[in-house]
This record gives structure tokens, C-alpha cells and sequence, in this order.
């Protein structure tokens, strides 16, 4: 794929709804292979979730949306809060499963059954909608915390169109429109270990665009964000709590308190739907414990002696003290979270 021109969103659709079923750019095969999964059904969907064929908070949301329609339309309303469930807690720590999952059961309420199936369709359509504008509106947003020089950000993980089921991405959306808006020269990519959606994700993406960049291993990030300069941190989010205490992937909090040391920004980046405001902090947050054999090997090669053991919790939580702001696409909150949280909640429209 040749890199993309400036204003345009990315030449793939990680998500999409296709002859009535929806439609999956496999992510565990990439960079190396690009091919498309079709979700037959509701066991599919919960498969290509936990196994992360799709990932991101907001793709996960966009796809269960999109899965549940095709449920409604093969199995009817009969059975349906089980179901819902079912799909809900495929990954218990991204919100946007859960918000997105539980448009759809409210968008069939008061309908007849043979009107479910349409109106299940017409919701989650329109989730995946307000996602591709809220990946414009936080970009842009996030383009004018920058320095008006060129300079270099760092990342972790994956935020890009990728996670996000079209558009630009959350982070990485303001990473791309920062280097189109020629603010930012280049990046440094943390390799997010153990899945290295870093080395394998977001570098593809930002390939896929035009934008310099440098994988490092997790672990050297603290001592390189001071040795280059660089400018600021842009992170994406799978939970943030009422107070703006904030769930990502592993290893966000190590890059959050390098920066704090350092006096680096450090910038969330998520849609409004990423809020969950009845978890009041980051310590009540259900982190997902994941399979030792992610940490033990790397595809399907063993790395450690055998007997070895590991943890491998697939999130941490960063506190609200150690985030300089959180860009949403009603605007970018700061400090005191609680109370800029909830203006922004209020604001949302009734429909999300």
C-alpha cells in the first residue's frame, strides 16, 4: 500500500459490514499478511475479540455493535440480554465493548421483532459513524497542543486507524495530522511488549502514511524521551474513570512517570465513549490477565527455560496526576478531571 496523502484517512478498513456480515482486517497476521475475516456469527465475535483479530477499545466496540446486529438478525430478540452479555464480557477492561454493546440492545427496545434486525443495524452503523468523527475531531484538537516546530512524540501501542475501525485513530490520529500539519518530523514507537502491537501495528501504520519514525524497545523509552527532546507523549486509553485515572496498555504507566521525571507532556487521547463514569477510579478497574505463553514465547518460539513462569497483565492503570491532559472529541480536558469530565459528559448528545 503506498503511504496516504495529506487529508486523507487510511487505505484500509480494520471493520466493516459487508453483505450482512461483518468483516474483520485480522490484526494478529499483520504486518506481514493482510486478510480479511468474515464473523459468521456470535461465537466468531467473541472469538475474533479475546483472540485480538480486532483490538483498540473503540474498534472493539464498532465490531461487537456490528456482530450483536447480525445476532439480532440470525436469532431474533429471544435470548438477547444473554447473548448481549456474553459478548459484553469477551474483554472486561475496554469500556467501549460494554457502552457499545448496550447501544444496541437499547435501540431494539419498543421495536417489533420483525423491525429489530433494522434498527440493531441502523445503531451500530451509527456508532461507527460518530467514531470516524470523533477521529477527526481529536485530531485536530490534539494538533494544537503541539509546538508550531517540527519536532518528535512518542507513543505506546497502537492507536491508529487500526484501533479506532476507521478514520484517523486516537493518538496515532493526532500523530498522523501532526506530521501532514508538518509539526511533527518523527516518532518514537514503544514496541509494546508482549504482543509488540507497537513494532507490529502502529509502525505499519505510520508507514502506511508517511511518518518518520523509530521502533525502541519498551524499556529504553525513559532514557530517550530526555536524550532527544522529545516534545510529548500521546497515548490512547481503554478505560478512564470519573476521576481521569486511566487504563491502557501495559507499560503506559512506566512512559507517564518517565515524562512526569522528565517534564514531557503526557497526552490521552480517547473518544467520550472510553469514559466509563460510574467507575469512580483506577483502582476499582478490572485489569485483563492474559496467557503466560505471550510472555513465555513469541510466535509460537519459547523464550524462557522451561518451568519458567509469568504474569502477564494485559493493562495498567496510569493515575490522573501524571496525565498533562485527555483529548476527546468534545475538546481536551485538564485538571481537575472529575469536574471536566462530567461538563463534558453533559454535553454529549442524548443519542451516545
Amino acid at each position: 500500500m503506498p503511504p496516504v496523502a495529506d487529508g486523507e484517512t487510511a487505505p484500509y478498513e480494520p471493520v466493516r459490514w459487508i453483505d450482512g456480515a461483518t468483516v474483520l482486517l485480522d490484526q494478529t497476521l499483520l504486518p506481514h499478511t493482510v486478510v480479511e475475516r468474515r464473523i459468521e456469527d456470535l461465537d466468531d465475535g467473541i472469538e475474533a475479540i479475546r483472540s485480538m483479530r480486532v483490538r483498540g477499545a473503540p474498534a472493539i466496540g464498532v465490531a461487537a455493535a456490528y456482530v450483536l446486529a447480525r445476532s439480532i438478525a440470525q436469532s431474533g430478540v429471544d435470548g438477547l440480554d444473554t447473548r448481549a452479555e456474553r459478548l459484553a464480557a469477551a474483554r472486561p477492561t475496554a469500556v467501549n465493548l460494554r457502552w457499545a454493546v448496550e447501544r444496541v440492545q437499547r435501540a431494539v427496545e419498543g421495536v417489533t421483532p420483525a423491525e429489530a434486525a433494522g434498527a440493531a443495524l441502523v445503531e451500530a452503523r451509527a456508532i461507527h459513524e460518530e467514531q470516524r468523527a470523533a477521529d477527526a475531531s481529536m485530531a485536530q484538537a490534539g494538533v494544537a497542543l503541539l509546538p508550531p516546530s517540527l519536532s518528535e512524540v512518542i507513543t505506546h501501542c497502537n492507536t491508529g486507524p487500526l484501533a479506532t475501525a476507521g478514520g484517523l485513530g486516537t493518538a496515532l490520529g493526532v500523530v498522523i495530522a501532526g506530521h501532514h500539519a508538518g509539526r511533527i518530523g518523527g516518532v518514537l514507537v514503544d514496541e509494546t511488549r508482549p504482543r509488540l502491537q507497537g513494532a507490529r501495528l502502529t509502525s505499519w501504520e505510520l508507514t502506511q502514511h508517511g511518518v518518520p519514525h523509530h521502533i525502541i524497545a519498551d524499556g529504553a523509552a525513559a532514557s530517550l524521551v530526555a536524550s532527544r527532546g522529545v516534545a510529548a507523549a500521546f497515548v490512547g486509553a481503554d478505560r478512564i474513570a470519573a476521576n481521569g485515572d486511566t487504563a491502557n496498555k501495559v507499560g503506559t504507566l512506566g512512559l507517564a512517570l518517565a515524562c512526569r521525571y522528565r517534564g514531557v507532556p503526557f497526552y490521552v487521547v480517547a473518544p467520550l465513549s472510553t469514559i466509563d463514569i460510574e467507575t469512580p477510579s483506577g483502582d476499582v478497574i478490572e485489569v485483563e490477565e492474559r496467557a503466560e505463553d505471550e510472555v513465555l514465547a513469541v510466535d509460537g518460539v519459547r523464550l524462557a527455560a522451561a518451568g519458567a513462569s509469568a504474569l502477564n497483565p494485559a493493562f495498567d492503570v496510569t493515575p490522573a496526576e501524571l496525565v498533562t491532559a485527555i483529548v476527546t472529541e468534545r475538546g481536551v480536558l485538564r485538571a481537575p478531571f472529575a469536574a471536566s469530565i462530567a461538563a463534558a459528559l453533559a454535553k454529549r448528545p442524548e443519542r451516545a
